[in-house]
């Protein structure tokens, strides 16, 4: 049988389709999980973590320029996971879906920091305090006024947000505060919140309030260990400062 154009010749094969070329991320994203497993993420710059991070949001699609994408808008990886949810979506190629994935990384970040300061003197443990204070409240939108109670041995009791305001305000009420501890059986407690501005410094209000607490606390034998002010630039000690 004559082969026409277009035809195969009986019983031979098509010719085989060249194998299409692997995408180019596959092979980034190989060399960037090896990177992490020989280092632990030490020296990784902020957009390279949060690079593995969207990889297992994002299977097939270079994460790169979304994750630099995040960095300039919200500044480091450690605000992008506590940025608001809403402002994350705003972000193109952000869907429900990657938001439910970094606020589980944020959550695991979070109770991490908090294990280190269960069952210890609190006190006697001040960095790791420091640090579960920064990763649970230091990136929030806004202002959060907690509360760490404390039993004798300054073990804590429990971890409390008393309130949740604007960006520069959050009412807290002395009289609510004492309530609680008595509930608790504290004996003394240690306050924090956070400046979403970023800058520390307290405010004539921050103090007030501060010595307020105290003046209500003070009859009761609950001792205030400390308030500490959160943001994303360090943190303040109005204790350290002689403020109260």
């Amino acid at each position: 049988m004559r082969q026409g154009p277009g035809f195969f010749a009986e019983g031979a094969a098509p010719a085989p389709t060249p194998p299409s070329e692997a995408p180019h991320y596959l092979g980034h994203r190989d060399r960037l999980r090896e990177k992490f497993a020989e280092t632990g993420g030490d020296g990784l710059p902020d957009y390279e973590l949060l690079e593995l991070v969207l990889f297992r949001s994002i299977p097939r699609r270079d994460v790169k320029p979304l994750a630099k994408a995040l960095i300039r808008r919200f500044g480091s990886f450690a605000e992008v996971l506590g940025a608001d949810r809403n402002r994350l979506l705003e972000v193109e190629g952000i869907g429900p879906g990657v938001v439910t994935d970094l606020k589980l990384v944020e959550a695991a970040g979070r109770r991490l920091a908090r294990g280190q300061i269960r069952e210890r003197d609190v006190l006697a443990s001040w960095s790791a305090v420091s640090d579960y204070l920064r990763a649970t409240m230091a990136f929030a939108p806004r202002e959060e006024f907690r509360i760490l109670f404390l039993d004798k041995r300054n073990h804590l009791i429990a971890d409390e947000v008393q309130g949740r305001g604007t960006v520069d305000h959050t009412p807290v009420y002395p009289r609510e505060v004492a309530r609680r501890a008595l509930e608790l059986s504290a004996t003394a407690i240690i306050l924090a919140h956070n400046h979403p501005s970023g800058d520390p410094t307290p405010s004539s209000a921050d103090v007030s309030m501060t010595r307020e607490i105290v003046s209500v606390l003070a009859p009761l034998h609950i001792v205030v260990h400390d308030h500490v002010i959160m943001g994303r630039n360090g943190h303040a000690s109005l204790k350290g400062l002689k403020l109260f």
